[in-house]
């Protein structure tokens, strides 16, 4: 009886050492994790600032950092410190099947978190709000929409973008060509080749794509005629409440520390590794977004 007495009062004290998590049963995402030992996140390669390879191929970027930081989240969760990071390259057609397949956990780019979307995947806090616009060359005869007709539009396969613009000039009656990339550098080629006349995107990752292209980005602006709503969020799996409260989490513990204020000015006001810099102030309504999950003044 003193025997088992000691086992007992040994299996009480593990218990009441080990992670609070270990306790419960995991499921979904973190259980994945758990079982494998590696977070795959998916990640742009051309969308600056969110998500884009450095001069050595590594992934970076504002929505990079924020995945780091759910990564660091879970591992505590978990009780590991040694969970293994995988990159997996996405596009704007594939992102969305290659979070409900199981193919990445966490999607870490420029994804508007739409009401649409939200029947596939789930979604963070929202990172950032953006706006269609259109991107021309400076001297241009297009001045804003209305100026399309007769001209070539090139947007991003799969982006919200492409359907506001086509949705656009067929309700207009708007003779213009759309034509697409398959991925954000493959667009901006597009105007900068003179394959097309303009460019629709998120008004940031044009700013993104002019700073990206160095001194030849003097050589367009971005119109100020803003075509839709573009709340950004990272993006998981979709009825999986443990991972949801995870995220979730991480972002209030950012927001409490400002350390989500400093990766904002991080990506948005300083320089970025080719030395430009976007300087877009943070805006009021992603300002009180934050606060509401805890960021102090």
């Amino acid at each position: 009886m003193r025997v088992n007495g000691i086992i007992a009062g040994c299996l009480g004290a593990l218990l009441l050492a080990a992670p609070a998590s270990a306790l419960d049963v995991l499921t979904g995402t973190l259980k994945k994790i758990s079982d494998t030992g590696t977070v795959t996140l998916g990640y742009r390669e051309s969308a600056v600032p969110f998500s884009f390879k450095d001069g050595t191929g590594q992934p970076i970027g504002y929505a990079m950092d924020l995945c780091l930081d759910v990564v660091d989240d879970i591992g505590k969760e978990l009780g590991r410190t040694n969970l293994a990071v995988r990159y997996e390259p996405i596009q704007s057609e594939d992102r969305i099947p290659a979070v409900t397949s199981g193919r990445i956990d966490l999607e870490c780019g420029s994804t508007t978190a739409n009401a649409e979307r939200r029947k596939l995947v789930a979604f963070s806090p929202v990172t950032y709000f953006s706006a269609t616009k259109l991107l021309v060359r400076r001297g241009s005869p297009i001045a804003s929409y209305r100026d399309l007709g007769g001209h070539t539009v090139a947007v991003t396969a799969g982006t919200t973008n492409e359907t506001v613009l086509r949705a656009l000039v067929a309700r207009l009656a708007i003779a213009t060509t759309i034509v697409t990339g398959k991925d954000h550098a493959e667009s901006f080629a597009m105007i900068r080749d003179g394959r097309a006349d303009a460019l629709g995107s998120d008004d940031v990752l044009l700013y993104g794509m002019i700073a990206n292209a160095g001194s030849d980005g003097a050589a367009f602006t971005v119109l100020p005629d803003k075509l839709s709503f573009e709340p950004y969020g990272l993006m998981f799996r979709k009825d999986d409440p443990q991972f949801a409260t995870l995220v979730s989490t991480t972002f209030e513990r950012l927001a409490e520390s400002r350390e989500l204020r400093w990766i904002y000015e991080r990506w948005f006001l300083k320089r970025l590794p080719n030395g430009e810099r976007l300087n877009v102030p943070m805006s009021d309504e992603l300002r009180t977004n934050f606060q509401v999950i805890g960021l102090q003044d």
